[in-house]
């Protein structure tokens, strides 16, 4: 059964990303797309990529914080590569990546896995707060919009009455979470108490602001590299700020779906802007532009970083 689950896991985030590819295709024509890729403004779709680079260098730097309580001082260079290494592997099957970083960082730092593997999961517990945080800041900035959306959808009594609804399941879910026994709320329990031991764990290191500085710089790189990639289209240039942020929220959830957002990341990107009129054609070519240079990126450093970290390390060793 668990050999069956361990498959499942691996092949309906393919076959959903096959699924969503398709739909995608067929909303839009691969000569259209072509002409959007032609078009587009390549200034501008490099700056992006500097700033996923950026971001992910600052990735690796700040794993650095977390090894050196644990009595190692791995090598920059390692993290880096592991990090990239890790991504790539996330194409093929979802979060077997952060596995082989962790084994990576085993082979060439000597870092225990289990270790290893522990301050990797307390940094997707970091980066998911932030994440929060941007959901937040989103609802905060654009309450305006999101009242006037749903105001103009619904009127003002279904409105109350469906906040009401939300705040009963809301109590409803929360009791059943610290009441029950069940597979489903042990997990949510889980999942919580280990946001609030990375939270902790984080101003409990040593160099934690450099961690924190670390982890903001990651995700405004991540909100850059999105809303500067806009500009490469003129037909979706001047969207607002509620539809960047709406967006980058979508295509982050997105990434989880299928491996590496494959598919879902450019249907993610429609729907978003679709809430602001945006047209769907460029809104599609959008999500395929970023997603593809951003994966070409993947692919080239991380196959690099696979193949150049024996022949680095063995360098270093004087085999």
């Amino acid at each position: 059964m668990s050999k069956l689950k361990s498959i499942l896991k691996v092949i309906i985030p393919l076959l959903l990303g096959v699924v969503l590819v398709w739909y995608s295709l067929s909303q839009i024509s691969i000569s259209k797309l072509i002409q959007y890729f032609k078009n587009a403004n390549y200034f501008w779709i490099v700056t992006g990529i500097i700033c996923g680079v950026l971001s992910h260098l600052s990735r690796a730097h700040r794993w650095l914080f977390m090894a050196e309580p644990l009595g190692y001082k791995p090598k920059l260079v390692n993290s880096i590569m592991s990090v990239y290494s890790a991504y790539l592997i996330n194409l093929t099957i979802p979060r077997a990546g952060e596995v082989a970083r962790a084994s990576i960082l085993t082979n060439y730092e000597g870092i225990q896995f289990e270790k290893g593997f522990g301050t990797i999961v307390a940094e997707r517990v970091a980066d998911t707060i932030m994440l929060f945080l941007i959901i937040g800041l989103a609802l905060v900035l654009e309450f305006d919009f999101i009242y006037s959306f749903f105001a103009n959808k619904f009127n003002s009594s279904t409105l109350i009455f469906g906040a009401l609804i939300l705040l009963g399941l809301a109590v409803l879910i929360y009791l059943f979470i610290i009441r029950s026994s069940s597979k489903i709320a042990l997990k949510i329990k889980e999942f919580i108490g280990g946001l609030v031991e990375g939270v902790l764990s984080i101003f409990k290191m040593k160099k934690k602001w450099p961690f924190i500085l670390h982890t903001i710089f990651i995700w405004v790189m991540y909100l850059s590299m999105f809303y500067i990639t806009t500009f490469a289209l003129p037909e979706i240039a001047n969207i607002p700020l509620a539809a960047i942020l709406i967006g980058f929220i979508l295509a982050s959830f997105s990434i989880a779906a299928t491996n590496g957002g494959i598919g879902s990341f450019p249907e993610a990107i429609v729907i978003a802007f679709s809430l602001f009129s945006v047209a769907e054609d460029p809104s599609r070519a959008f999500g395929w532009i970023m997603w593809s240079t951003q994966t070409i990126i993947i692919i080239i450093l991380g196959g690099f970083s696979l193949i150049y970290l024996p022949i680095y390390n063995r360098k270093k060793v004087g085999i």
